[in-house]
């Protein structure tokens, strides 16, 4: 891989890396995070290093999330890329237990691998165009880099909703929710980076830099999002708003929030209901350590293959999900994709250790 996929380079105390691949819109490839995680470890010994940035070449994209399409010709290859996903979030753990200030500067599409190398630092500033989702349920995969912690911790039940429906969110959503930590004008952002490798006080700065947000729709649908996704079951979450859409003042957003779920692989639904609602009562390395399970029996399953074939190979966007509703789930199927691994020796590899 050529190193300028991703960079690093010092500028007076801070350690800079810039996800460099725009017009792949900054996928995350196996050798990039390979690359960020022996980098960071250099840095974090590194005396002259008092924080960390992360940002992206110019383009559309902060990260809009993995390498897919990699992973797809290695699966329907039958060698599923199972590596990739263990090295991933091990590094997504190590982001997260950072000793350094980690500052992600997000401004643009945010998914996926993307969230996973900037969402788990100590400070995540959005700028006016970030767009966040996670919509791995969208392509027969289930919200992972962490996904299972930080999602459940949302207010109410936002992180479920947006787990079940991949919907996207922006700047105002974003901050409200806690997802990001504070929020800079775009135009600001290239000052702010260059203040911050200069600066022994980034909690101060930011706060100088911090500009005034709008109205958070998330916030304002909170009731709606409560009602209908603090149900027991992913079956109770469809009938509720079945009912909801037949009520005036909450029917087109029921409607549409369920028209959405419809085109979602059923399986992955189920799945990710059980990993939200587990995860809420884990800490981040348990959580981890739990979607490398979902994800080492996902890879050998049918539905990540399909998805992706109808989303980006055949761009057909008619999956043939397996089963194709949520009333035909197999729970026996479900309870094995959580289960212990084989021989599962409580960590996830070298430095990081799984409660």
């Amino acid at each position: 891989m050529p190193q300028s996929e991703i960079l690093f380079h010092q500028n007076a105390n801070a350690g800079i890396i810039t996800l460099n691949r725009p017009k792949a819109l900054n996928a995350v490839t196996h050798s990039m995070v390979k690359l960020l995680h022996a980098q960071l470890l250099q840095w974090e010994r590194d005396e002259t290093i008092k924080q960390v940035i992360i940002k992206a070449a110019p383009g559309r994209a902060f990260s809009a999330g993995g390498d897919i399409r990699d992973l797809y010709e290695r699966g329907v290859a039958g060698n599923p890329h199972l590596q990739f996903f263990w090295d991933e979030y091990r590094l997504n753990a190590y982001i997260k237990a950072y000793p350094k200030p980690y500052i992600a500067l997000i401004d643009g599409i945010v998914m996926g691998g993307g969230v996973g190398v900037s969402f788990h630092g100590s400070h995540r500033v959005a700028g006016d165009n970030i767009s966040f989702a996670m919509p791995e349920v969208g392509i027969g995969f289930f919200p992972d880099v962490g996904g299972a912690y930080f999602l459940p911790r949302l207010p109410g039940e936002v992180g479920l909703y947006l787990a079940l429906t991949g919907n996207r969110i922006k700047m105002d959503d974003c901050l409200w929710s806690g997802l990001t930590t504070h929020y800079c004008s775009s135009n600001d952002l290239a000052a702010l980076e260059e203040a911050l490798c200069q600066s022994d006080d980034v909690e101060a700065l930011l706060a100088d830099y911090q500009a005034k947000p709008g109205d958070a729709p998330l916030n304002q649908n909170l009731s709606q999002i409560n009602q209908a996704f603090a149900a027991t079951s992913l079956s109770e979450i469809f009938a509720g708003l079945k009912e909801m859409a037949n009520i005036d003042a909450t029917a087109e957003w029921a409607t549409k929030t369920l028209d959405v779920m419809k085109t979602k692989s059923p399986t992955s639904m189920a799945i990710a209901f059980r990993q939200m609602r587990e995860g809420k009562k884990l800490t981040f390395n348990q959580a981890m350590q739990l979607e490398y399970r979902i994800v080492s029996r996902v890879l050998v399953g049918t539905e990540f293959y399909q998805g992706i074939r109808a989303a980006i190979i055949d761009k057909d966007g008619n999956p043939d999900w397996t089963p194709d509703n949520i009333d035909s789930i197999d729970q026996g199927m479900i309870d094995a994709v959580f289960a212990p691994l084989s021989g599962e020796a409580g960590t996830l590899g070298g430095e990081l250790q799984i409660e």
